[in-house]
């Protein structure tokens, strides 16, 4: 036998049981079987290796053979703090008009920057809850 290094983890339990089911149907050992899939799937001397690893893919059913079309992340838009007139109208669900008229007149809380209406998110919506308008 040649030079072995003992890897213990856990598994999640399925991931485990179709090692099982992998080893018992292939006739091969589990150490046979993770030595084998990691010198064909992993190079940690190539980056688009490593990054495929963690990548998920989109398949389309597009017939006989499926189509990868691309890949997706998904990341939460943090909320600005500083809205422009048109965020805030969208906030409030009014139109941009109506939100440069209602700062204008003072009633909204807003400031003229470089000669556009600014908002600040918090401020807006403590005007809205506070029920001044």
């Amino acid at each position: 036998m040649s030079d072995t290094s003992p890897v213990f983890v856990r598994l999640p339990t399925a991931a485990a049981e179709r090692l099982d089911r992998a080893s018992f149907s292939a006739k091969l050992s589990k150490r046979e079987l993770v030595t084998a899939l990691v010198n064909r799937y992993l190079d940690p001397d190539d980056p688009q290796a490593l990054a495929a690893l963690g990548s998920r893919r989109v398949i389309v059913e597009s017939g006989p053979a499926p189509l990868t079309v691309g890949r997706a992340e998904v990341h939460r838009l943090e909320d600005p703090p500083v809205l422009t007139a048109e965020q805030t109208a969208e906030l409030l669900q009014v139109a941009a008009e109506a939100v440069v008229g209602l700062a204008e007149q003072g009633e909204l809380p807003g400031r003229r920057v470089g000669g556009e209406w600014r908002f600040s998110r918090a401020a807006v919506l403590a005007w809205l809850g506070g029920g001044d308008g």
